[in-house]
């Protein structure tokens, strides 16, 4: 059976490069991998605040899915 989204991690166990190679910067990959634990715990801490605050928990999941989407390369 697959695991469920939930049990799914995060974090990739390998990162790739756009050529589809693996990286294999330590610090690099030390870097991406802090920088998501961040966000996710920032995404947490905006939905438990919104929905304290009494705000629709599916309303606030979207708006910070598209937050997401929305997000531009600058390179």
């Amino acid at each position: 059976m697959a695991p469920s989204e939930s049990e799914t991690p995060l974090i990739p166990a390998v990162w790739h490069a756009p050529d589809g190679t693996a990286l294999s910067c330590r610090e690099k990959i030390k870097v991406l991998n802090e920088n998501l634990e961040e966000l996710q715990q920032m995404a947490q801490d905006a939905l438990e605040d919104a929905i304290i605050m009494g705000a629709d928990e599916t309303q606030i999941r979207a708006v910070l899915q598209r937050m997401m989407e929305r997000l531009e390369n600058p390179y």
